[in-house]
Order: structure tokens, then C-alpha cells, then sequence
């Protein structure tokens, strides 16, 4: 079965706001909201996570403006610009059938019909009312839209993988 990380990639810092230290946050958390509700975040310097306490969090638009304990001045808040930041695992809570995205890439991906791997899950992305797998196979990779007509099964247990329904056609468009 796969590792998981007790870190999960959560923000990056995309510049700054105000003179008192707070830092315009890019999200990588599933809304604006789920970050801002973050109390404490982590940076990865050489594979040691440092923690930081979140002392405020807003949502402004698609972004997040936070402050954290000790950054409170400009020159603070510029020298976090470009740095990804990290929030634990179990500072979240999933409701079930709820997965993290960095659980579920390189998992298998099976054909849920004939049981045949079809490949491995190289990326998920979120363009709009839902979000879109690509499966990585032997001639090339192809999409598919992760809703209950295609996307039936997702396992991190014992028989780890993706399990999908594909209709014709589906496999002929790699990319």
C-alpha cells in the first residue's frame, strides 16, 4: 500500500498585502475557505517541517490573506514570497468517500468490468463542476470526468486503486 505523507502541500505565498506582514496566500486546499480555517502551517526547508501559527486568515477573492505569529513586517512578509506551505494531515477532516489528491496519484487504475489495469492516475485536475483524472497508460495518457458513471470505486485499502467504468471510445483519445 501506498505512503502517506503527514504533510500535505496546502498554499503558496504570492505576495504580500499591507505593511504589517500579512501574505497573500495562491489556495491549493479544495475552497479558500477550508485554508483560511487553518490555525497552523508548515515550511519544508531540507525535509524538516517548521511549523507557523496562523494568527488571522481571510478570504479575498480566490486568495487568502494570512497573518502568522512573528512575520509582522513587510520585510517579513516579502522574504515568505514563492514559499510553499504544508498543513497536517489530521488538521482536516474528510468525510467519507473523501480522499486527498497526493493519496491518489500513481494509484492503479482498473477497469472495473474486466478487472484489467489499465494504467495509473498521473494527475487530478479541477476545471469546473467537477474534477478530471488523467490516467497515464502504455500508449499515452487519456481523461476521463470523475463522476459515479465513470469513477465507481476508489480503495486505499488492500485492493488499492481506481476502479472505472469506460465506454467506448473513451481510451482512443490518449493525449
Amino acid at each position: 500500500m501506498k505512503e502517506l505523507t503527514p504533510y500535505l502541500e496546502c498554499a503558496m505565498a504570492v505576495n504580500t498585502h499591507g505593511v504589517k506582514g500579512a501574505v497573500k496566500l495562491e489556495n491549493r486546499c479544495d475552497t479558500p475557505k477550508v485554508l483560511a480555517s487553518l490555525k497552523r502551517m508548515f515550511i519544508n526547508k531540507n525535509g524538516e517541517y517548521t511549523e507557523l501559527k496562523v494568527l488571522h486568515s481571510s478570504v479575498q477573492k480566490n486568495m487568502v490573506l494570512t497573518v502568522f505569529e512573528g512575520v509582522d513586517t513587510l520585510e517579513a512578509a516579502i522574504a515568505l514570497r514563492g514559499t510553499v506551505f504544508y498543513a497536517a494531515r489530521e488538521d482536516f477532516r474528510l468525510r467519507r468517500g473523501d480522499y486527498f489528491i497526493a493519496d491518489l496519484i500513481g494509484l492503479p487504475v482498473y477497469d472495473e468490468d474486466s478487472g484489467e489495469v489499465i494504467g495509473k492516475l498521473s494527475d487530478v485536475t479541477n476545471p469546473g463542476a467537477h474534477q478530471v483524472y488523467t490516467i497515464e497508460c502504455e500508449n499515452g495518457s487519456f481523461m476521463i470526468p470523475n463522476v459515479p458513471e465513470f469513477v465507481r470505486r476508489i480503495s486505499l485499502d488492500e485492493d488499492e486503486g481506481i476502479y472505472i467504468h469506460l465506454i467506448e471510445g473513451m481510451r482512443e483519445n490518449t493525449l
